[in-house]
């Protein structure tokens, strides 16, 4: 059984993950950990199903003879920090990001605050299909493990987080809208940017189990351009349901494409020296107009397949401390080692208090190629190279096609000069896959 996606296990809670997959999974991966401290650390989002999963994953652990920490709803960044900070084997998110409240996930961290790479997953896959493995490790008596619940640990992030912006600056005269999506930071990212000295407006911070992500957040940033415009502020964050993720509202209500973030951050870290060896990475999705915008700066572009593990893996591989997805996960690695919605807003509003220009301007650093995309719903995932549509795209124009690893969706996006010729080539490509895919 296949069970790792993208980005961890993931899929609808009580069908796809139900109890028994989160035990399995939780005694494989407790199998497959070393043991030094003998701990394990869980958070979670605030999807009501967390708990089914959070408790299947403690009676996991605990009869593999783990003490188990529970810290309950935090940022995925958070516990990937968290498991080093506090010398865990792994950490472990309950979280299905930015999908609706009826799914949910489980992202494994190893003890270094790292997600696993995909040979490791494939090594947990394996012990998770072997039932008489699973059952040849159970405790007894003593070496039983244990669990306690900890609510103070969110002090340490928020200490953590606090580093990553400049000392010799404050937020005092910045206004900013924060949009916590209902979800993992609904409490660090108002108190952070408190702290900090701004003028906060937080909006979406009142999680019922239900409302995450459900109109409002990065899915929904239009909520946030409205409340920004209302409340003239300067500028407006709206982060997903587990806090990894971030889009950014300009001062006039403008929704910043992350490209053109990644550019802004890019030159701003080169400008303050900060720009290990000179160059980033950003994914095979990122718009050329960024590449050509970073060559025109002398910053070198590594491109990585989508997914912040992978963006990280080229950042390591190159020794560089910056990279991202257009879709809002931005990597600052001198901070975290996963994308991190508050530090990237940290680092933002450094910038915009560095320029002393209105985030309008300031955000715009160069003009992108039209670019568009279509999720297209299918019943099985045929091999593409199976499929005869490479004929159908013309030569000037850039294409990503590809299958969701979380749904049974297949991705398609297309670059180039012209909207008429990009829109008439995807009209063509949907109905290729249509009847290829049916």
């Amino acid at each position: 059984m296949k069970i790792f996606g993208t980005d961890g296990i993931r899929g609808e809670a009580g069908s796809r993950i139900t109890p028994f997959t989160a035990l399995r999974a939780g005694l494989a991966a407790g199998i497959y950990f070393k043991k030094n401290t003998n701990r394990i650390l869980i958070g979670k989002d605030t999807r009501r199903s967390g708990y089914m999963i959070e408790n299947a994953l403690v009676s996991a652990f605990t009869s593999l003879g783990y003490d188990v920490i529970q810290i309950g709803p935090m940022p995925t960044p958070a516990i990937a920090f968290l498991t080093q900070d506090m010398r865990c084997d792994a950490g472990i998110m309950i979280s299905a990001s930015h999908n609706p409240f009826y799914d949910n996930g489980i992202k494994f961290f190893n003890n270094n605050g790292r997600k696993l790479d995909e040979k490791k997953e494939d090594e947990i896959e394996a012990i998770f299909n072997d039932l008489d493995e699973l059952r040849a490790h159970f405790k007894t008596k003593i070496d039983i493990g244990s669990s306690k619940r900890i609510d103070d640990v969110i002090g340490r992030y928020i200490v953590h987080i606090k580093h990553s912006f400049p000392k010799d600056i404050s937020l005092r005269d910045i206004r900013v809208v924060i949009d916590s999506a209902n979800g993992a930071g609904y409490k660090v990212a108002p108190i952070i940017l408190s702290e900090l000295g701004a003028d906060v407006i937080s909006i979406n911070d009142k999680p019922n189990g239900y409302n995450i992500n459900e109109s409002c957040g990065a899915m929904h940033p239009n909520i946030l351009s409205k409340k920004v415009l209302e409340s003239r502020a300067d500028i407006g964050f709206a982060l997903d349901g587990d806090a990894d993720r971030l889009v950014v509202v300009d001062n006039k209500g403008n929704i910043i494409n992350g490209d053109k973030i990644l550019g802004s951050l890019a030159l701003y870290l080169k400008n303050e020296k900060r720009l290990r060896n000179n160059g980033m990475v950003a994914t095979i999705m990122s718009n050329m107009a960024l590449e050509e915008y970073l060559s025109k700066n002398k910053i070198n572009l590594i491109r990585s397949n989508v997914g912040d593990k992978f963006v990280l893996e080229e950042m390591s591989k190159h020794n560089y401390n910056f990279g991202g997805e257009q879709s809002g996960h931005i990597i600052l690695s001198d901070f975290a080692l996963t994308g991190d919605g508050i530090v990237s807003a940290l680092q933002i509003l450094a910038l915009l208090l560095r320029s002393k220009i209105h985030s309008s301007e300031l955000l715009n650093p160069f003009e992108l190629y039209p670019q568009i995309q279509e999720n297209i719903s299918i019943n099985h995932k045929k091999p593409l190279d199976a499929i005869n549509y490479q004929k159908l795209i013309p030569q000037n124009i850039r294409h990503i096609i590809r299958y969701s690893g979380t749904e049974n969706k297949l991705r398609i996006l297309l670059e180039g000069k012209s909207i008429d010729k990009l829109e008439s080539t995807m009209e063509v490509l949907k109905e290729c896959f249509a009847k290829e895919l049916k």
